[in-house]
């Protein structure tokens, strides 16, 4: 289990970064489109800025955050993106302050909680570190969305361990959320860190495997980038099948994006057609 402390080290570091891409722009660049389709840079800000004040409900107020998932119930298919349209059609400065006051008040107040503390959410309750690990993931993928805006290549970090981590945990989660049964067994997942190192999970004889550079499977688990555009390959039918369905996020099945042309693909990445091997709006995350 991650330690919490660790987690939330990595959490404040990805926000950061990020800040540091939207704070200098204009505010005219924050209307910018995304990949994400419908979405501006004030978008991406607005839904990070949303999920951290109920992820601080749900930490501090459960009965208040139990109301909001009625009202999320009540919308399902697009609650996302109207709370997003809500806080970006607030003046860049106000949106920005408003993101860094939340995130901060979230990031206390996991800090305060006592070990085995569970909260309530949209999925199975969380611990602090699954629920800081799950902010890390939505940082990370909406930052993407907000770099490829600005054409700016963020170098990959060590903190993709998270957003690995939690996508090969959210397997079965993509599986329910389209109405299929899930595959009973586990798969064995191996991927290249940043590092150079080796990420795992699953077990070594596993029959289902997925390899490939951690990057291309985090911007695949969350919906940022197209598969054939990337280097993650499968062996097994029902390791082939995750990987056209995989989600990292909570909410609905997200459409996931389309393929990009040749010259705009990611330095690293590469067409599943070309490998040996068998084989938001861009995702609600």
């Amino acid at each position: 289990m991650a330690d919490p402390q660790s987690v939330l080290v990595d959490l404040r570091a990805e926000s950061e970064d990020l800040d540091r891409l939207v704070a200098p722009l204009p505010a005219d660049r924050w209307a910018a489109s995304t990949p994400a389709a419908g979405w501006t840079i004030a978008h991406q800000i607005a839904h990070l800025a949303w999920t951290d004040g109920v992820a601080l409900l749900a930490v501090t107020d459960p009965d208040a955050f139990a109301r909001e998932t009625e009202r999320a119930a009540a919308t399902f298919e697009t609650f996302v993106d109207d709370e997003a349209r809500k806080g970006a059609s607030l003046p860049p400065a106000e949106l920005l302050a408003r993101w860094r006051t939340g995130r901060q008040a979230l990031l206390d107040a996991l800090a305060a909680q006592p070990p085995g503390t569970r909260f309530p959410w949209y999925g199975p309750p969380m611990s602090a570190a699954s629920m800081a690990t799950g902010r890390l993931m939505e940082t990370w993928a909406h930052g993407q969305d907000v770099a490829d805006a600005l054409g700016v290549r963020r170098e990959p970090t060590d903190r993709l361990r998270h957003v690995a981590r939690i996508g090969v945990r959210a397997r079965d989660y993509a599986y329910f959320v389209r109405g299929l049964e899930p595959p009973a067994e586990e798969f064995r997942v191996e991927l290249t860190a940043p590092d150079g190192g080796t990420w795992t999970s699953g077990p070594e004889d596993a029959a289902q495997r997925v390899t490939g550079p951690m990057i291309d499977f985090c911007l695949l688990a969350t919906q940022r980038r197209h598969r054939d555009d990337l280097a993650v390959r499968a062996e097994g039918e029902d390791a082939d099948r995750w990987l056209e369905i995989a989600q990292a996020f909570a909410g609905p099945a997200g459409p996931g994006r389309q393929p990009e042309s040749a010259d705009r693909r990611e330095p690293g990445s590469a067409d599943r057609s070309a490998q040996a091997a068998p084989e938001e709006r861009g995702a609600g995350a």
